[in-house]
Order: structure tokens, then sequence, then C-alpha cells
């Protein structure tokens, strides 16, 4: 009996948590993400003692593995890994943040695994409390859809239109219900029990798949185990992109995955422009109109108004940027189109100086 509970205690996880972060060409977001991580070792809850952090360079071509080897540096708890050669013309193969997971995952010695991205700021105690809320809730899968840090007008006006689009097609609600088939998460927080994440086969078993965060919860909730997804500004943010250009190429690899009719959707969304801006335009301009017809257009408009921006308001943005939305519809417009072509018909995504191979997920 002895030597049997000393093989279940040798081969008992040493850690609560492996968090793991790949990061290819970080350099910018990646030190301010590291400084957050590394903060949250407190009593009790010690890295190097109770949980650690795994950082894969995948292949990056900037400083990243300079910044995560002095991270590294007299950190026990901190530990490099190097992401595997990928061949991004396997189209049954990895995409380059899958194989920068599996391979973490492979090593890590946690008992829940977290993968957040490097552009991600956690706040004081995020990772404790996280894992009491997944216990707390008895979850195999715990999400969080952090706050979003966006500059520049573009960006602040287009953001709120996707996640509002978003909250509308993953309703929290629906999501964490088991008896709903939806399932979603959010690849910036995903943190999930390691024998259900090995079970389901992990980042390996949705490996050629663009949009892995949401394949893996769908995999997760086939298997009969529970998801915990929510808005969780208390927890995190994430600054995802700094540029216009990299935002148009990080939702045009997106976009045509997150949504089932991309084009139906845009289409919608135009709608909303000629109501928004069609109705009063006739309503000034039309000369022989009563005062009881411009009262219905008034109606009409303020009618669209609402809905347009009762919709917008899901989003989490604050309220000048749920203004701007409007604004943002020409763009949103074409970042679907765009996406759409380069799914259904180019069946290629850029990312991170990468070509990948893609098809449409259902």
């Amino acid at each position: 009996m002895a030597n049997s509970t000393d093989v279940v205690e040798d081969e008992a996880p040493p850690f609560e948590l492996s968090v793991v972060i790949p990061a290819r060409n970080e350099q910018i977001s990646l030190p301010e993400c590291l400084a957050s991580l590394l903060a949250q070792s407190e009593r009790g809850f010690l890295l190097g003692e109770h949980w650690e952090i795994l950082l894969v360079d995948d292949e990056s071509t900037d400083r990243t593995a300079e910044i995560v080897a002095a991270a590294a540096a007299g950190n026990p708890g901190v530990h490099v890994i190097a992401a595997p050669p990928l061949d991004l013309s396997d189209r049954g193969g990895f995409t380059g943040k899958n194989n920068a997971c599996w391979a973490a995952a492979q090593q890590a010695k946690g008992k829940w695994l977290l993968f957040t991205d490097a552009d991600t700021i956690h706040e004081s105690g995020d990772l404790s409390r996280a894992l009491h809320e997944a216990r707390r809730n008895q979850v195999d899968l715990l999400s969080y859809s952090p706050h979003q840090i966006v500059t520049g007008f573009w960006q602040r006006a287009v953001m709120p239109l996707v996640f509002s689009e978003l909250a509308s097609v993953y309703p929290p609600k629906q999501v964490n219900d088991p008896s709903k088939r939806i399932a979603a998460a959010n690849g910036q927080f995903l943190m999930v029990e390691s024998e259900s994440y090995f079970a389901i086969g992990g980042h390996r078993g949705v490996g050629p798949e663009v949009l892995e965060d949401v394949a893996i919860a769908r995999r997760i909730k086939r298997s009969n185990r529970k998801i915990r997804f929510r808005y969780a500004p208390d927890a995190l943010s994430a600054r995802m992109y700094r540029t216009l250009p990299e935002m148009i190429e990080g939702w045009t690899k997106n976009l045509a995955l997150l949504f089932p009719s991309p084009i139906y959707l845009a289409l919608w969304r135009i709608l909303d422009v000629l109501l928004f801006f069609g109705i009063p335009a006739i309503a000034l301009s039309w000369p022989f109109m009563t005062s009881l017809q411009r009262g219905l257009l008034l109606l009409i408009w303020l009618r669209t108004l609402w809905r347009f921006y009762a919709r917008v308001a899901r989003s989490n943005f604050p309220a000048l940027d749920c203004a701007l939305a409007i604004a943002g519809i020409p763009l949103f417009v074409y970042l679907l189109v765009r996406s759409d072509i380069h799914h259904r018909i180019k069946k290629n995504v850029q990312w991170k100086g990468r070509s990948i191979p893609t098809a449409r997920q259902g």
C-alpha cells in the first residue's frame, strides 16, 4: 500500500497552475504582461512553489527571445521553451499559436493550465481568484473576456461593433448553460483543468484551426464538461492592436470564423448606415412632406437609433466609443467582406509575418 501511495504522490502535479504565454514578435507587449504576472506571486500562492510560467518563443525575429531569457534569469518559476519548427504547408498540422501552446502544455506541471496572450495585463490577485472561481463553480474551463484597451479613432469606432456582435452571437448565459450547444472562449485568458485539456486533445486536437479558443471550448462542452465564460474587467485588460494595419490583419484572420454569416451581417450594418443618415436627409429635403409624415419619420429614426445603440452597448465599451461606432461601420463592413474572401476564396490569412492556410470553420 505504501508503494501505491508513493506512486500516486509522484504522479500528482506539483503546481496548482501553469501559465503558458505563446510569444511571437511581442517585444512591445511582453514586458508589461510579464510584469503583471510576476506581481501575482503572493503569500500562499508563490511563483515557483505553487505555480509556474512557461514562456514560448515562437520563432520570433525581434527582441522577444532576449526578453524571455531575461525574465527567466533569477526566476526559478519561469521556464523558457522554444516552439518546435512549424510546417505551415501542412493543412492538417498546426497553426503557430497551437504549435507553441501544445509544446508548453506537454511540459506543464500544473493541475490547471492558463493560456494567456502576450498582449494581456493582469490585475493583482487575478490568478488565485480565477482558480477559486473555477473551483467554486465546478467548471472544467474558465475563460475571461478582458477589458479592451483601444487607441485612435478607428479602434474606438470599430472595436465596439465587433464586441457587440460577439456578445450577440455568443451570449455568456447560453455559453455557460450545459443544456445549450453554443460554446465560446477567449484565448486571451483560457484556463482549463489539465486532465480535461488532455482528454479532449488539447491544442493538438485543434491543431490546424485558426480560432483555437472557440474550438477548444466546443470540445470541452461536447464532452459534457462545464464552461464558465464572462466579461472580466476586474481580472485583466488587453491591448489587441497598436496600429490600424494590425487591426485590419487581425480581424481579417478572425471575423469570418467568429460570425456564421459575415456577408449577411455586413448587409445589416450597411442598412443601419442608410437608415441612420437617410431618414433625416429625406425629412429635411422632401418639400411636400406634411408635419405628420415628418413626425413618423422621426419616430422611425429614433427607433433605429435606439436599436443600434442598444446593440452596441453590449460591447462593454465606454459610452463615447459606442457613440463613435456608427462611423466605424464602413470599415467594419470592409473587414467582414475581406475576412470572408480570405477564408472562403483565398484560403489563406496573414498573421505575425506568417501566411496561414485556412478553411472556413463551422
